[in-house]
């Protein structure tokens, strides 16, 4: 009698974590990354083929992963991937498992040889491009876009041909096309401070300082959205302190 007393206390006394899609974006939005991952889970295991619960887990893992320590962030990461391919297998159509996917990807690549670098550009590639075809107005992924570029813009010519002649070549592009990519980004979602961050990093890199402060004060004068923008944010503050 005793045992099923304390059976049933704890049942009763240990409750389900329960909550809705919204409730999980609101913690999301609130950078509570934890209590969103955990709503997100919640409704996965009732519908294990929700591809908007799966893409948005994707994303939670991205944004922690880009928070935590050194030795953890590949863990994420991976993670994200796996729900981002999750998300496109439950409906291909969803621009934002391609976007995530491609978001995943390019944070997995820092972990990666040289030739599997190269095979995961070409990967990012097809997703954004996927990605922006499902859905025009899709800013995640004309911002990841724009990064994608600016990380081959940076590339010196010697790279991009050992590239070529040793590992099947990387994609065309570069600071035009990334810089067209964030300004698509900025169009469609003015206030969100990474696209301002990243086509003033662009900026910055290819040598147009005046255009990089106006972009950077912008970003500067923007509120945290994600947990990673404090980091980008101090960036912002240096390289505004220089300029």
């Amino acid at each position: 009698m005793f045992k099923c007393f304390v059976i049933v206390f704890l049942l009763v006394s240990t409750p389900a974590i329960a909550g809705t899609m919204s409730d999980g974006d609101q913690e999301f939005v609130r950078m509570n990354y934890p209590a969103a991952e955990d709503i997100y889970l919640s409704i996965l295991a009732q519908s294990p083929k929700n591809a908007d619960i799966l893409w948005r887990l994707s994303r939670v893992y991205v944004c922690i992963g880009d928070v935590t320590q050194d030795h953890q962030r590949e863990t994420y990461y991976r993670k994200a991937v796996e729900y981002a391919r999750k998300s496109i297998e439950a409906n291909y159509e969803k621009s934002e498992g391609h976007s995530w996917l491609a978001a995943s990807l390019g944070s997995i690549a820092m972990f990666e040889g040289s030739r599997r670098k190269v095979e995961l550009c070409r990967e990012i590639k097809s997703e954004l491009d996927l990605a922006v075809k499902l859905n025009p107005k899709d800013d995640v992924a004309y911002t990841i876009m724009g990064s994608f570029y600016r990380a081959l813009g940076g590339i010196s010519w010697v790279e991009h041909q050992l590239a070529n002649l040793l590992l099947g070549g990387l994609p065309d592009g570069g600071y035009k096309d990334g810089e067209a990519a964030f300004k698509n980004a900025i169009e469609i979602s003015p206030n969100v401070l990474r696209h301002h961050f990243e086509l003033g990093m662009l900026y910055y890199e290819s040598g147009r300082k005046e255009e990089a402060k106006k972009e950077l004060q912008i970003a500067n004068s923007m509120p945290i959205q994600l947990a990673s923008d404090a980091r980008r944010k101090q960036v912002t503050q240096k390289i505004l302190a220089e300029l």
